[in-house]
């Protein structure tokens, strides 16, 4: 049977996605942006984050131009195919335009969604929504649309004028198109740790002074921080979001395509990941339909909400799979589909119980609140021990998919196809990425809309609508942190098991295979002191990743202080309402420091995978990606779910419980926040881009660590 026209589901699904982006888009813009000092709040936000995104472009083209002019050298010595450098190029940008397109519909969505709550709570969470949803469209239409432009035209040269065929053609193919996941994550690394710096640095600068020195509130127009503050949600959690994912999705995809010519499926193995992608848009598209509540402000109500909309879309996908599966495998590997569903429920799984344990609806989170009344330290205790917990289930989740992956795919008679598998668990968990990452995206709309609200003096009613739906956004922004860091320990096992299958194809075609010597030291085994040693070097990678990011955040934070300080104390007039603060010095400042501090932990991801290659070659490599997957995963859900947890039980206080806002519970609060803020938006969501870019350089290199490791020439 032929497969070939079912490629066109991924082109086709990109098409739609980018089309209903646009709708979106338009739909929101109809909307009223409200009142004249509304909009110049917005615009303000808005020319802020423009600015920001153009500065750190800047910075990454020069890196992008360096990398890519080492790139085409290796090229031209024949350690990669050449066209490598320019799929590199081509991920950077598509994940730098999903980001930015994200971010540009999200600054013009904050003062119409606090518009729209003047009327009507449904209205207001529509079009914040509608805001979060153009930013899951682009990243899977952008995603889709660059992997079938670079599978068409490789399919088309290596095949037709090189005549390539079989698994020879496979390997081809998606060794370069890998190569385009590197520049995405380097992309993605870039917007996450530049945009995390900015946005906690305002924040913590304007909580310490603002609320818990001046004693103003959150979003007070008074403090100078507070448009920054705002600037920072759209670069860090919009953008930096974006383009996170977008890598975490192209990611799985390839390295599921690549994992298809090991395991002998043919064609049919690789475009099987193409037509998932493709179900999982038309279900998104669908799902963002069921999303809308009535006017109750509960979070267990806006929750609902949303839960319809990602359960929805998660369900058709699971029916949509079944007849895909169905049609394109042989019954003996229809076990692969359960794959797809063991994805798709620890999606499920994570999402639920990081809302569990973030939520100021359940246990954890109120007790967290509680510590705040026996003061500042019990509170950073009990929110560290609750944010450590919450790593269980969804471990256990992973854990059990991984599993279930590997044996229903075949993997007790075919490793291959077990790991075959496992990357399709990543594209199952992903497939639903449109709607998912609405949910996320949605947060940082509704956190400024709450914003725009109080810096109007709009009336309580429509404070109360933006509060609930900010609310609702702290917890929906740890939910979509869970989801992001679970796809990427999925996706990363399958760029290591990709990287594997390369180092093989390299060793043959170096012509080592022969090499017995070699070959007991280049295959990874835990006796390995080699690959122990890696282990050890990639566990620790994390912890120093994690310790730049916080130090960075801490340097630009006491920047941000020392102006907010200076302003209050320069500006006469300022406390009390009568002068404006210099809001445009803030953003320059967060600005500055964030795109220097930015540049070092980046490198450090880049260059490790490198070195550790050239000293102890592929098995020592081996060791780095699995103790980096396994340590990065764990604290990335630490720091990512301890944060929340700590926002959202500030949050419970300031609703009048255990003394309100004010009292000496809410500035334990403030302090407990104020130490998640970095762990939630900085730290623990770059953890997860980190250990998928050390695979991606770790495959793009492959080659030239292979042949010039420093274990080969010891072992001449």
């Amino acid at each position: 049977m032929e497969y070939s026209y079912l490629f066109w589901f991924a082109p086709l699904g990109s098409i739609l996605a980018l089309l209903f982006a646009v709708y979106l888009s338009k739909s929101v813009y109809k909307e009223d942006e409200g009142l004249p000092v509304m909009r110049e709040i917005a615009n303000a936000v808005r020319e802020g984050a423009t600015a920001y995104l153009k500065r750190q472009y800047l910075v990454v083209t020069i890196f992008f131009v360096i990398t890519f002019l080492i790139l085409l050298v290796l090229a031209l010595y024949d350690f990669q195919p050449i066209f490598v450098p320019f799929a590199f190029i081509t991920g950077g940008f598509f994940s730098g335009l999903s980001g930015y397109i994200g971010m540009s519909v999200a600054t013009r969505a904050s003062s119409r969604t606090a518009n729209a709550a003047r009327s009507s709570l449904n209205k207001a969470l529509r079009v914040a929504f509608k805001a979060g949803a153009v930013m899951g469209m682009v990243v899977v239409g952008l995603a889709l649309l660059d992997i079938s432009i670079w599978f068409s035209f490789l399919k088309w040269y290596y095949g037709t004028v090189q005549g390539f065929a079989g698994n020879e053609l496979m390997d081809a193919i998606t060794f370069t198109m890998l190569s385009f996941g590197m520049g995405a994550s380097s992309q993605a690394l870039f917007a996450r740790v530049g945009g995390g710096i900015f946005t906690k640095a305002a924040d913590v600068g304007a909580d310490l002074v603002g609320k818990a020195e001046i004693g103003i509130p959150e979003d007070d127009p008074r403090n100078p921080a507070v448009i920054a503050d705002n600037v920072g949600d759209n670069v860090g959690d919009v953008a930096g979001m974006g383009a996170d994912l977008y890598e975490s999705y192209a990611g799985s995809l390839i390295a599921t395509m690549s994992l298809a010519a090991s395991a002998k499926l043919g064609f049919r193995g690789v475009v099987l990941p193409m037509v998932i992608a493709g179900i999982g848009v038309i279900a998104s598209i669908i799902g963002t339909f069921f999303v809308s509540t009535k006017e109750d402000v509960s979070q267990k109500a806006l929750l609902a909400a949303l839960r319809r909309g990602v359960w929805g879309t998660s369900l058709l996908v699971v029916i949509f799979s079944y007849l895909a599966c169905r049609f394109i495998l042989p019954p003996e590997h229809f076990g692969i589909y359960w794959a797809i569903v063991a994805g798709l429920v620890a999606g499920v799984l994570i999402g639920f119980f990081t809302e569990y344990y973030t939520s100021d609806n359940y246990k954890p989170t109120i007790l967290v609140a509680r510590s705040s009344l026996t003061g500042h330290a019990t509170v950073v205790i009990e929110g560290i021990a609750n944010g450590m917990f919450s790593t269980l289930i969804p471990v256990i989740s992973v854990v059990a998919a991984i599993l279930v992956s590997f044996f229903v795919s075949g993997g007790l008679h075919s490793a291959s196809l077990g790991l075959y598998g496992i990357g399709l668990a990543a594209v199952g968990m992903l497939s639903t990425l449109g709607i998912t990452l609405a949910t996320d995206a949605y947060g940082p709309v509704a956190d400024n809309a709450g914003g725009n609200a109080e810096m109007s003096h709009l009336p309580e009613e429509v404070r109360k609508r933006t509060d609930a739906l900010d609310g609702l956004g702290n917890t929906t922004a740890a939910t979509g942190k869970g989801f992001a860091i679970g796809s990427a320990a999925l996706t990363a096992l399958a760029l290591i098991a990709a990287y594997w299958n390369d180092v093989s194809l390299w060793v043959e075609k170096l012509g080592l295979s022969s090499n017995d010597n070699f070959m007991t030291f280049i295959v990874p085994v835990l006796t390995d002191p080699l690959t122990i040693c890696g282990v050890f070097i990639g566990a620790m990678m994390p912890f120093l990743f994690s310790s730049m990011t916080l130090k960075a955040v801490g340097r630009a934070a006491q920047s941000i202080v020392e102006e907010v300080r200076r302003q209050f104390k320069e500006i006469v007039g300022l406390l009390e309402g009568s002068a404006k603060p210099d809001y445009a010095r803030a953003v320059y400042i967060c600005t500055r420091t964030a795109q220097k501090e930015m540049i070092a932990p980046a490198l450090t991801a880049i260059v490790v995978p490198i070195i550790v290659g050239l000293l102890m070659g592929p098995s020592g490599v081996i060791g780095l990606l699995c103790g980096a997957l396994a340590s990065g995963f764990v604290v990335a859900l630490f720091m990512a779910n301890s944060g929340a947890s700590w926002d959202n039980a500030k949050k419970y206080i300031e609703k009048g419980n255990f003394g309100g806002k004010g009292s000496e519970a809410h500035r334990a609060g403030i302090t407990g926040d104020t130490v998640g803020d970095p762990f939630k938006d900085t730290a623990g969501p770059s953890l997860n881009i980190l250990i998928k870019l050390m695979s991606m350089v770790s495959i793009v290199f492959a080659g030239f660590v292979v042949k010039y490791s420093l274990v080969r020439f010891i072992i001449k």
